[in-house]
């Protein structure tokens, strides 16, 4: 039985057993089934990533995803679009290879975000390999001066994602704790849980003072392969990376629903930009279709909210959630009363979570309610995070809307070549855009206090 079927039987049931719900919950279940049955976000994904392809943080590609997000907007009656530009660092990679010397094996490779550059002819080292980044840490400074380090660590599949923010230190932080002990490079094993020869991308970076060392991803195979060379002996590499930073400039699309009553303001989005390896689709051309998808559906369906709904469309996120600082900032003094992103990947929500006043509460078990036929569940707890863009958002007092997916098979695809349009679930996808619009139409049609903070 698919997905589809499975939602549609459940739908019909809970339909026959609904007894009169007031209008806006009516209209909730009304909105949820529309977009379940058809909604924009398959040729949108599909136009995005075929027309505009990868969108690297700063670059032309970046820019052509913002004609195309502002025209998008438009076709799907938004009004008060804008572009909201700041300044970045740009960073591309240049030529990058890897080979061990004595058996030649060449490993399967690609440079971390923000990482330095090594020569152009390259280096050649002695591998130092640390199982975690915690031995890294613990190593005194001769056993790393002027090698090529190698952390390895053990992520695992998960449906929520926790094994990678478990793992995450290893990119995030680890190529700047060997530059601080001296280290030439970094090799990493990639955040993934595949087993193909697709090395994950991903940022990295260097606090002031210390030196932007080259630093790459093996893919799994290699960063295993590697492992067992360090078990054996000596190991020498010699690595090619070039990437270049220079000066740029990136920016945030937004487009509006006005609501009825002025002042207050739900955010939805996901992030534009992507790695440049890939085509950007899980990670997140799907968050943008799937919100603009929402958004659509609330217009073209149901009546005006109360609240105005407003679709963000975050810049440079991959490189250091640039855009979603930038947001924050520049709109700090907006009453934004609840926030949510989608960015983790096109497979199917699971579980709804919020970070709300105690007021808002009784709207969360609304929207719970109205989600249980798309089998989706409410997280225990008022805790939640949100995504990266809209963390500084929460900060200053958003409320935060989650609509967690399943995780199971996104971190094999993450940061990868393998990042394309053929991986999306249609259904899947489906049931996001119609819990997307569910919880934002409830959230926008009602008037009960959400923000943590005045």
């Amino acid at each position: 039985m698919t997905i589809r079927t499975i939602i549609a039987a459940t739908l019909a049931l809970a339909t026959s057993a609904q007894a009169a719900p007031d209008d806006r919950i009516a209209i909730a279940a009304k909105l949820r089934d529309t977009a379940l049955a058809s909604n924009p976000a398959w040729p949108l994904l599909v136009d995005l990533t075929d027309s505009v392809g990868q969108r690297l943080a700063g670059s032309e590609a970046e820019a052509r995803g913002r004609a195309w997000a502002k025209a998008a907007m438009q076709k799907l009656g938004l009004v008060n679009i804008r572009e909201e530009a700041f300044p970045i660092t740009f960073w591309q990679r240049g030529q990058e290879s890897a080979r061990v010397l004595g058996s030649n094996h060449s490993l399967a490779i690609t440079a971390l975000g923000n990482s330095g550059a090594t020569p152009a002819a390259g280096l050649t080292a002695p591998v130092a390999c640390f199982d975690t980044l915690a031995a890294l840490r613990a190593a005194p400074d001769a056993a790393v001066k002027g090698r090529i380090v190698f952390i390895d660590h053990r992520m695992t599949v998960t449906q929520d994602g926790s094994s990678y923010g478990i793992n995450g230190g290893v990119r995030r932080a680890g190529p700047a704790v060997a530059a601080q002990k001296g280290a030439a490079a970094v090799m990493i094993r990639s955040l993934g849980t595949d087993h193909h020869r697709n090395p994950h991308t991903g940022s990295t970076s260097f606090p002031a003072g210390t030196p932007a060392i080259p630093a790459v991803a093996l893919a799994l195979p290699d960063a295993e392969l590697v492992g067992r060379l360090c078990a054996r002996g000596p190991v020498q590499v010699h690595l090619v990376s070039t990437p270049t930073s220079q000066p740029g400039q990136s920016a945030n699309i937004s487009g509006e629903i006005p609501g009825s009553v002025p002042g207050e303001i739900v955010v939805l989005g996901g992030h534009l930009d992507s790695w440049d390896i890939g085509q950007g689709v899980f990670d997140d051309g799907a968050g943008v279709a799937i919100t603009l998808a929402a958004a659509a559906t609330i217009k073209a369906s149901g009546p005006q909210p109360r609240r105005t709904v407003r679709v963000v469309l975050w810049g440079s996120e991959e490189i250091g959630v640039v855009g979603g600082r930038a947001y924050g900032e520049a709109h700090k003094q907006e009453n934004i009363v609840l926030a949510g992103e989608s960015d983790f990947g096109a497979d199917r929500v699971w579980r709804v979570e919020s970070r709300v006043a105690a007021t808002g509460l009784p709207l969360f078990s609304e929207i719970a309610a109205a989600l249980a036929p798309l089998g989706v569940q409410p997280q225990p707890g008022n805790d939640s995070g949100g995504g990266a863009d809209v963390g500084p958002l929460a900060a200053l007092g958003s409320g935060v809307l989650e609509l967690a997916q399943d995780g199971t098979r996104y971190f094999d695809y993450h940061h990868t070549p393998d990042d394309t349009l053929d991986k999306v679930d249609r259904a899947q996808l489906d049931q996001n855009v119609a819990a997307w619009t569910t919880a934002i139409w409830l959230a926008a049609s009602d008037d009960r206090p959400l923000r943590t903070k005045p």
